[in-house]
Order: C-alpha cells, then sequence, then structure tokens
C-alpha cells in the first residue's frame, strides 16, 4: 500500500481505552491513532479530514493536559446538521478517535463502558465542534479555519478538467500531488495549528 510520505509524520493521537483494556485488545488500554487510518475511515486525504484530526490532537490536550484521554468516556457534539456540508466527515473522524457513538453505537456491559448516545447534532454550542468529557463535565470548544495555507492556483483548473473527464493521465497525477501538498502544510506546520484551531474552555 502506498501514500504520501508525510502521513507518516504528522503526530499520532494515543488514549487510554479501558473497554480495550478489559477486553485485552490493547495491553494497558493504550491505543496510539495515526491520520492514516482517519485516511481509511474517511476514504481519501484532505483540509477537512486533516482539520477533524488536528482539532481532537488539540482538543485532546486542552481537555486532559499531560493525563492520557479516556477513549469512550468523551462526548462530541457538532452544531450543524449531519448532512449539512463537511459535518458529518468531520464528526465521522472526531468520534472515531475519542471512541463515542451514536444511538447505534455499542451499549456497554451489564451497563458499563457504553458507548452509545456519546455524539449529537444540532446542538447549542458556541462552536462548530464541542467535546465534553463524561467523568467531569469539563469541555472545550473548537473551531477550525485553514484559509491561511492556501491552495495551489493549479489546483483549481486542474480539478475541473479531471472531473469533466478532459484530463491527461500527467494532470490527474499534478492535481493529486497539488491537492496533498496542501494538506500536508496544513498537518506539518505545528506552528499555525493554535491559529487554525481555535480552543475555548466551558
Amino acid at each position: 500500500m502506498h501514500y504520501p510520505d508525510f502521513f507518516d509524520k504528522v503526530p499520532s493521537i494515543t488514549l487510554q481505552d479501558p473497554l480495550s483494556d478489559f477486553l485485552g485488545a490493547f495491553e494497558e488500554g493504550k491505543i496510539e491513532i495515526k491520520y492514516l487510518e482517519c485516511v481509511k475511515l474517511a476514504g481519501h486525504s484532505c483540509p477537512t479530514v486533516a482539520g477533524a484530526y488536528l482539532m481532537a490532537l488539540q482538543g485532546l490536550k486542552a481537555l486532559y493536559g499531560d493525563t492520557l484521554p479516556q477513549r469512550g468516556f468523551i462526548k462530541v457534539s457538532m452544531r450543524n446538521n449531519e448532512t449539512d456540508g463537511v459535518t458529518g466527515v468531520i464528526c465521522n473522524v472526531i468520534s472515531f478517535i475519542v471512541g463515542a457513538g451514536g444511538a447505534g453505537g455499542f451499549k456497554g456491559l451489564n451497563g458499563i463502558y457504553a458507548r452509545n448516545n456519546l455524539l449529537a447534532y444540532n446542538e447549542k454550542i458556541p462552536s462548530e465542534v464541542q467535546l465534553c468529557r463524561t467523568d467531569t463535565g469539563e469541555c472545550v470548544n473548537l473551531n477550525y479555519d485553514a484559509s491561511m495555507i492556501p491552495a495551489d492556483p493549479m489546483m483549481q483548473p486542474l480539478m475541473g478538467k479531471a472531473l469533466q473527464g478532459q484530463a491527461t493521465d500527467e494532470e490527474k497525477k499534478q492535481f493529486g500531488v497539488l491537492w496533498q501538498a496542501r494538506v500536508e502544510k496544513i498537518l506539518l506546520s505545528e506552528e499555525l495549528w493554535e491559529s487554525m484551531v481555535t480552543i475555548t474552555k466551558g
């Protein structure tokens, strides 16, 4: 399986998963999630998937500090409807990382380790995404904007040609390279993360 090298350079997210520990899936329940796994989940790598990953990465740091985030004990709230724009894509990535399920999620074992009803849409929150700890009730509000990292000007015309079936194989390849180049800048420009992902508590 071949993919852009920068996928492996993106910092991973480590969590403690009590359910995995209980069922013996991961030693001590420690689980590491990488950007590549989120790309597999979404089926593609784009600024939206990258933003969702960064919101989870930065949001969990703000929510847990130096302690490991507790996977399966975090509620994900979205301000918009699931079908609005890229809301569903963002929620899918973040909920995968934090182990939050909807109404059809895992219902637990004897009332313990349940992961259902941990995500919701159309919530009255002051941000695009909100993550809340179920143990303490502490929340962080997250917004994402990567407009300070613009796309290459050649990308739009190449995309148009490709979607209309008029691009050569070389042009299709060039488009993919330019597309991923922007995603790479988003994910590896750590000095810009605080500008791209704004975080407020409460």
